[in-house]
């Protein structure tokens, strides 16, 4: 069975983390939450504004390793993305998954990660629409489009995507 890792901090997207793994588990993947978090109980928000449910993250990014995932997903949210993208244990397991060219699955804000780690240069992304400016001046090229695959890297816009950034998670892993 392989495993599927989401990697975040607090204040995420709920949907973009629970529907995303709902749906990979009923397609048969094991999933795992790491967290960023200085305690395990991560809180989700709903449109960026309403707090959401509490989730418990099985385990620390400190604690993370990387061989034992198939892929990774990085759920948005403006203030999960931003501390996402500066944190450097982050970053280490992002950029670890990209180098071993598993499948990366990153959704909404969550592509900001990928300019802070020098990923999305040159490659073609999507994400929600306001990242448009800051990818394209990382050298990306932006794209609107409900999924983008670039090699490894599975990008998708908002919640409204979910079905189809599933699918291309699942296709990649096949």
């Amino acid at each position: 069975m392989k495993t599927i890792a989401f990697l975040l901090h607090n204040n995420f997207e709920q949907a973009e983390y629970e529907e995303v793994n709902n749906q990979l588990k009923d397609k048969g993947y094991k999933t795992v939450l790491i967290t960023t978090n200085e305690d395990k109980e991560v809180q989700a928000m709903n449109q960026e504004v309403d707090k959401g449910d509490i989730f418990t993250a099985d385990i620390f990014a400190s604690e993370a390793n990387v061989a034992d995932y198939d892929a990774l997903v990085l759920p948005g949210g403006t203030v999960n993305a931003d501390t996402i993208r500066g944190n450097k244990e982050a970053h280490g397991i992002i950029n670890a998954i990209n180098n071993a060219n598993k499948p990366l699955a990153v959704i909404c804000h969550a592509p900001w990660a990928l300019i802070n780690t020098g990923i999305a240069k040159g490659k073609t992304l999507t994400a929600y629409p306001t990242l448009q400016t800051d990818l394209e001046n990382a050298g990306a090229n932006y794209v609107d489009k409900t999924v983008q695959v670039d090699g490894n890297l599975i990008t998708s816009r908002n919640p409204d995507d979910i079905t189809n950034f599933v699918d291309a998670i699942d296709k990649a892993l096949s």
